[in-house]
């Protein structure tokens, strides 16, 4: 680590519809570096999966996409032609999403799936393909790889069918992996293995992750670092350990909370109080201020700047916590 492979500055993606304008992601910035884990978490419709289709050029009308810069290897996404893009896409940057079954064709072998990348964005013969293809599923840990390559997707188990989605987007050798919810859809077991299978990979193939999801206890377990979005805002960022043990930001230590701990002895779960806001009526001030019991007057009329609360950490809070108080 230590070389900046993707730097978001001042991105900003709009909804323009009828009822009037979603700001699905409203100035966020954040770096990833060589051989880094960034977590993105947040509850739905906290804007982080119109986070990473804007990275990609992937949003479509009503959307409209702003950003001062989006670099990737030193090279502005945000100003390459779709042409460009589709080169990047797969090649540079893949993408995992949540659900392997809508994902994969059910009408191609997976041999067939895997070697269309393979075909998009490798200079390969035929059996150099299928070699790929055994390769892949090998790493992946599909037992009997030659075999399950004529299998079609159904015949695959939810997890399987998962580690097939990655070794689509490891077919490229690609430097970053955006992880969109990638183990929502498996039971807690699998969730494990698919989990520990990535780390692994990124960390073995030398390539970068994004993983994107509403669970903190997952990223705390996976990330190197994590931004912590609410509003299509990041409200928090910082080190895995500063996020956990430090927090800075009290809707940050509201996931925490809410997490179940097996030493704590609880009669039920704690929750943040309150709704995500209307999106296409958000409040003045902090958007996470009528929810917040540390929120004062100036939280709901004032938004609050981002904030250095550590090297590294950094928060968009009036008060920020420091072990549980308010700094006053």
């Amino acid at each position: 680590m230590g070389n900046k492979l993707l730097e978001v500055k001042e991105l900003r993606t709009y909804f323009h519809t009828f009822k009037g304008v979603v700001k699905a992601v409203d100035g966020i910035s954040f770096s990833l570096e060589e051989g880094e884990i960034l977590g993105i978490v947040g509850e739905s419709g906290s804007g982080k999966s119109v986070t990473s289709f804007s990275i990609l050029k992937l949003i479509e009308e009503p959307g409209v996409v702003e950003a001062e810069e989006i670099l990737f290897k030193g090279e502005d996404l945000f100003r390459k032609s779709e042409k460009d893009m589709m080169k990047v896409r797969g090649r540079e940057i893949s993408m995992i999403f949540q659900d392997p079954m809508t994902s994969l064709n059910p009408l191609y072998t997976i041999q067939q799936q895997i070697e269309e990348m393979l075909k998009l964005h490798g200079n390969f013969n035929e059996g150099q393909r299928k070699e790929r293809c055994i390769e892949l599923l090998r790493l992946v840990g599909i037992p009997n790889p030659e075999d399950r390559l004529k299998s079609y997707p159904h015949q695959f188990s939810g997890g399987m069918r998962q580690r097939v989605i990655i070794a689509i987007a490891l077919a490229a050798n690609p430097k970053l992996i955006i992880a969109d919810e990638p183990t929502t859809a498996l039971d807690v077991t699998i969730q494990a293995q698919i989990l520990k299978l990535m780390k692994e990979l990124v960390y073995n193939e030398g390539a970068s992750l994004i993983l994107i999801t509403h669970d903190l206890a997952v990223v705390s377990q996976m990330a190197d670092r994590i931004a912590v979005m609410y509003c299509g805002k990041i409200v928090e960022e910082g080190s895995t350990d500063d996020i956990i043990k430090n927090t800075a930001h009290p809707y940050t230590k509201g996931l925490l909370n809410s997490i179940p701990r097996l030493n704590k002895n609880l009669n039920r779960l704690e929750q943040i109080p309150g709704m995500v806001p209307n999106m296409f009526d958000l409040p003045r001030g902090c958007k996470f201020a009528p929810r917040c019991k540390y929120s004062k007057e100036k939280c709901l009329v004032e938004e609050p700047k981002n904030i250095i609360v550590g090297r590294g950490h950094r928060t968009a809070c009036h008060f920020p916590l420091k072990e549980g108080y308010i700094l006053d």
